[in-house]
């Protein structure tokens, strides 16, 4: 299974995420937004995939990174667990 780790003490807001997430899978075609987030998980990715976000409780823009982490969450139920997310706080 691949593994992608993203230290969100190095990412600034939800823009930002999505700069990075395109940037790390190497999307040229990236809508920067929850929907192309969703395509991108659950039909463009190589899978099994798990993405670990670190430093997601400190964040200070927590709740705008809700809806990514949202999202990702959804896509691991789509993709029956081979797309899957976690925090590195357990």
């Amino acid at each position: 299974m691949r593994e992608e780790r993203f230290d969100l003490s190095e990412v600034a807001d939800a823009a930002d995420f999505y700069r990075q997430f395109a940037a790390r899978f190497e999307l040229n075609y990236f809508g920067n937004n929850l929907d192309a987030l969703w395509d991108v998980l659950t039909g463009q990715l190589n899978l099994p995939l798990r993405v670990t976000l670190c430093h997601l409780r400190q964040h200070p823009q927590r709740p705008a990174l809700a809806r990514i982490v949202q999202v990702m969450q959804e896509a691991e139920a789509e993709t029956d667990g081979d797309f899957s997310i976690c925090d590195d706080e357990g």
